[in-house]
């Protein structure tokens, strides 16, 4: 059968995001101080978009058609009175003032007496990272040329908790060094402040830290040294017939280990500070609750009224500038659209999520009910992709707290009477037992199950271990404490 290329016409239809749609699907999943950001980009870039006063309200577009030939939006022109500043204007000036409270391009600022110009620890911001502490030690260090060198590079594999995590030979290859004289520099360095930085693993840290408190050759360090994975597992005592000594004295010992930093390096951590700002508040009055939208920093935007009529309608404007200018108004309409119906979209859900969860807002999380994204689809009608996006980076300002709205989605379990309790109140019961538990006698997770079974709740062993690890609580061997 010989092989043959070939036209051939094929009529299909398939579905298109338009990139209407996918803007609109984007800003639904967006957080409000993303939203934020992303307006206030959008009208330093687009100049048909302008705010408005915050007290004049922003009349959202009826219809919106995607054409072509798409009419502007009538609105009433506005008028613009010009200010004409006179020779009485500027009499009625008060200069003085006005050059007293003028910023000078240049930033300086002058004070009459030394007294008042701040000191210089005021004018910092910025928080000293490890590597620069470490830089620091460094240059008032009396090292030769090569041996700064060899510190520089040693510093540089130094991670955020303080650990060395490269090799000696890495160094040696970097710098062009044998491995001893790389030795040498990370011995010096291990000396720096804080104590325990730029060990290669825990052990080196916690001994480097008790040599430097004095304890060297102490039943600390024999500890630390050859009983580290006992003493991880409590195996007190095992240790103390190791050690040919008392109980007593490997609990006092334990003790000092606990007290050391296994991370160093954490005190100079630079992580970003990710604030939260709710999306929706809810509070109750009288009997029932009511659900507002956080619009505080959100921008009222609209159409700039200059562009309402002459921008397109004039006959003599420059094709290339009257194209651009349609392009842009398709553009905020769709943007302006965009927004509201993201913000109808997120009060229907949170007064469905109110509706469900009633109970859960008067009574706290044991009361909370099991809730699947499809319950609050089928309750406003909308997809299940839908809810998801909406209760994405969302937080709820309600009676119980500050809480993302992902919280409120939860399997349920069920119960010995054949009613359904939610998985959070399942761990919230959890975590209660084991804070109320003898730390000397920690409970197993068979035991806890048992106890979950007397208040009607009926879970096997191995699902509370997998919530006591999802809630971050050790094992009982972990949580046991004779000190």
């Amino acid at each position: 059968m010989a092989i043959e290329m070939r036209q051939q016409m094929k009529l299909s239809q398939q579905l298109v995001m338009t990139p209407q749609l996918q803007q609109a699907i984007k800003l639904l999943q967006l957080s409000r101080i993303e939203l934020q950001d992303l307006v206030r980009q959008e009208l330093e870039e687009n100049p048909v978009l302008d705010e408005t006063p915050e007290l004049e309200e922003v009349k959202e577009p009826d219809t919106l058609e995607v054409t072509e030939k798409e009419e502007a939006p009538k609105e009433d022109a506005e008028v613009f009175t010009e200010v004409k500043a006179g020779e009485e204007t500027l009499r009625e000036m008060d200069w003085t003032t006005y050059l007293d409270g003028y910023n000078y391009s240049s930033g300086e600022q002058y004070f009459d007496d030394e007294d008042e110009r701040p000191s210089y620890e005021n004018l910092l911001t910025k928080k000293a990272t490890l590597f620069d502490h470490l830089m620091w030690q460094l240059n008032l260090t009396r090292l030769t040329e090569t041996e700064q060198m060899i510190g520089a590079e040693i510093i540089g594999n130094i991670d955020e908790e303080g650990y060395f995590r490269a090799t000696l030979a890495d160094v040696a290859g970097a710098c062009g060094v044998d491995e001893p004289a790389v030795e040498q520099v990370l011995r010096k360095i291990q000396e720096f402040d804080p104590m325990g930085v730029a060990c290669r693993d825990l052990r080196e840290c916690l001994l480097l830290q008790v040599r430097q408190l004095g304890m060297k050759g102490s039943v600390v360090e024999s500890l630390i040294r050859d009983h580290l994975k006992e003493l991880e597992a409590r195996k007190y005592k095992q240790i103390a017939k190791a050690l040919g000594i008392e109980v007593p004295e490997v609990l006092a010992a334990a003790k000092i280990i606990a007290g050391l930093d296994p991370k160093p390096g954490r005190q100079f951590g630079q992580e970003d500070v990710h604030y939260i700002s709710a999306d929706i508040f809810v509070y109750k009055v009288g009997e029932e609750f009511v659900v507002l939208l956080n619009d505080e920093g959100m921008p009222n935007i609209r159409i700039n009224p200059l562009y309402m009529g002459e921008g397109r309608s004039s006959a003599s404007a420059d094709q290339k500038a009257e194209e651009y200018i349609s392009e842009k108004m398709r553009s905020a309409l769709w943007l302006i659209k965009s927004i509201h119906q993201r913000q109808r979209t997120i009060y229907k859900v949170a007064k469905s999520i109110v509706k469900f969860q009633r109970a859960f807002l008067e009574h706290g999380i044991s009361h909370l009910k099991p809730l699947v994204l499809r319950d609050i689809a089928e309750d406003i009608g909308m997809h299940e992709s839908t809810i998801s996006r909406v209760t994405t980076n969302k937080y709820m300002q309600t009676p119980q707290g500050l809480l993302e709205l992902k919280f409120f989605f939860n399997s349920g379990i069920s119960t010995i009477e054949g009613d359904a309790i939610a998985s959070e109140s399942v761990k919230n019961k959890i975590k209660e037992i084991v804070d109320a538990e003898d730390s000397r006698k920690p409970l197993s997770d068979q035991r806890i199950a048992e106890i979950l079974s007397t208040h009607n709740i009926t879970i096997a062993r191995r699902t509370v271990t997998k919530y006591r690890e999802m809630l971050k609580i050790g094992s009982s061997s972990e949580r046991k404490r004779l000190f």
